[in-house]
Formats: C-alpha cells, structure tokens, sequence
C-alpha cells in the first residue's frame, strides 16, 4: 500500500493572539519591554531603541491561516515567533524571562491547533542563557528554534565565541534551529525600492552563514540541524568563491564545502530555476518546502513551485516533507 504524502511547510510565523493581548493590556512586567498601539496594530520597543514594525494582522488570524493551509494541501506547519519580537537588544537576565514569556505563548497558542508545530525563540545576546533556555523549550515540547542573523544587535555574529555554550547545547541536544536573517537597513542603499526586503535578507544571511563555513563552526558543533532560511541566500551562488579563498588561505580558514554539506534549506526563492540550482548544490534531500507565512510575499504556490523545478519526482517526497518531518520530530 502507497504511502500517504504528509505535506510540511517548514517556514512560517505565528504569534498567539493571547500574547498581544497581554502587550496590549500592559500585564507583562518587564521594564526594558514597551508596547503601543490596539491589539491589531502592536508596535514593540525594546530598552532605548526605535519601535518594531507593527504586528502584522495576519500573524495571529488563526482561521485566515487554516484556510490557506486547506488551499495549498499543506498538513503541517512549523512555526516560529516573529524576529522583531526575539528581544535580543534587551540585558541578558530580561532577555531570557523575554524568551521564555514568548515561549510559553507560543505553546500556548498552538495546543489546540494540531496542524502546528511550534519553534521556540532563545536569548542570544547571552549563549549561556541561550543555552538553558533552548534545553527548557526543547523538554516543554517544541521541535526546535529559529534564531536571528545578528545577535546582540547591528553587527553581532553568530561565531561569537560567548555563543559557545548554545552551540554546545544545540549540538549535544541534536536540535533542529532555523537561521533567519533580520529586518534593518544598515546600508544607505537599501533604503529604496523595497531592497532591505529583496536584497538585504539575502546578503544579511549570506554573510552570517559564511562566517560559520570558514571558521569551522559547524564541524565543532556537528549534532546541530542547521537550516538556512530563504533557500540559504546567495550561499550556493557564492560557495565556489568560499572554496576558493579556503584554497588560497588554507590555514587560516576551514573547509566550507565540508560544513555547507551538513546545511539544509528552505525554499522560499520563488523561482523554479533558482530551486532546481540549489537542489543540484546542496542536494534534495537537504531542502524542505517553505512559504514564509503569513507575510504577502509568502510563496503562494508551493507545491508547484517544487514540482516543476526539474528535480526528479523521486525526490519531490524529501522536499515535500520527509526531511522536515524526520527533522521536527513530526509523525
């Protein structure tokens, strides 16, 4: 008897309704966090910086989200928070009691919502704290994490030596974590045509991830499941110039293509023939289907997407949703 495709969309985010409504009501008690706005418009600060973008609507619509989810024929969704919310500009102390206040939301949120499946959010601006609250969130019952491009703040790296015990964690736990890139734009040119969305993401990710190829992150972290959002930027564009400059300075740069290949990806890159080159360079069983849900240029049409890139049908299953469901535990 033929096995039943379980349809998983890897990339998407959700924030419970019930956690606005605490922002909204002000309930929550943590003195560097300040809300504004209705429910339906919260615009969060974080200490001395500017306003977060307002939350989007659709980001808590629960019913807008099933019928999409019944349109495209996706069973499953992974979910994460929203990166304006992660907090990581916050002291370290409170930027844990952040995480965890958004965590437990998060749980919240989906246990009535079997199609969901929950990532949880960690404090980076501190890896030992990071550290303790992935290993809380991954007994509490999440599936993994999704962590920003820039801890810390504007130009924090994810090679910080004080992120060691997180990656240590991660790796001994053998979690599942998402690196998505940030929202800002740091360079002047990107202040038009809607580049800081486009093109911003994609360089703000390829530089993050390329640091952990040529340092050797990842071959010191190797239980970690590491995902790159939005088809990993220009990651597989760029690899032959990383393997070159490891060729010319070998002893002071790692292998990347031994680290890329522990990599896998999303694909959120809305174009058939950018999704068949990055399954010919990172493989198809290291790609899961994604749309970036429920933002407007969240991938509409998925499953097409996937099946008319030219990779074999054979393989379509992994993208589809083998790998994500053996990747997020989900049966």
């Amino acid at each position: 008897m033929r096995r039943q495709q379980l349809n998983i969309d890897m990339h998407a985010h959700f924030v419970p309704e019930a956690l606005l409504d605490d922002l909204a009501s002000r309930r929550h008690s943590f003195p560097s966090v300040s809300a504004t706005g209705a429910k339906e418009a919260v615009s969060i600060t974080f200490g001395n910086g500017e306003p977060k973008r307002e939350m989007p609507v659709a980001m808590s619509d629960v019913s807008g989200r099933r019928r999409r989810l019944a349109a495209q024929r996706i069973e499953k969704q992974v979910v994460a928070g929203w990166l304006d919310i992660f907090g990581y500009e916050l002291p370290a102390d409170e930027g844990a009691d952040w995480s965890r206040f958004v965590n437990e939301h998060m749980l919240k949120g989906v246990a009535q919502l079997d199609a969901f499946v929950p990532l949880a959010t960690v404090p980076l601006q501190s890896g030992k704290l990071a550290a303790q609250v992935l290993r809380e969130a991954l007994g509490a019952g999440f599936r993994g994490a999704m962590i920003g491009t820039q801890p810390k703040g504007i130009g924090g790296v994810l090679d910080d030596p004080d992120l060691d015990p997180f990656w240590e964690a991660a790796s001994s736990l053998k979690a599942t974590v998402i690196v998505h890139p940030t929202f800002g734009a740091h360079d002047i040119r990107l202040k038009a045509y809607g580049l800081v969305n486009t093109v911003g993401r994609i360089t703000d990710s390829t530089i993050a991830v390329s640091r952990l190829l040529l340092s050797g992150h990842l071959l010191r972290y190797p239980g970690v499941n590491l995902v790159i959002a939005h088809g990993g930027g220009a990651l597989p564009m760029v690899l032959g110039r990383l393997k070159n400059s490891f060729a010319n300075n070998p002893g002071r740069n790692s292998d990347p293509a031994e680290s890329f290949s522990r990599l896998y990806f999303d694909t959120v890159v809305y174009d058939p023939r950018a999704l068949r080159f990055l399954c010919e360079v990172a493989g198809p069983s290291k790609v899961m289907m994604g749309t970036d849900q429920p933002f407007p240029n969240a991938e509409a049409k998925p499953q097409e997407l996937i099946q008319c890139c030219g990779v074999e049908v054979r393989h379509q299953s992994a993208i589809l949703g083998d790998t994500a469901a053996r990747l997020f535990g989900i049966r």
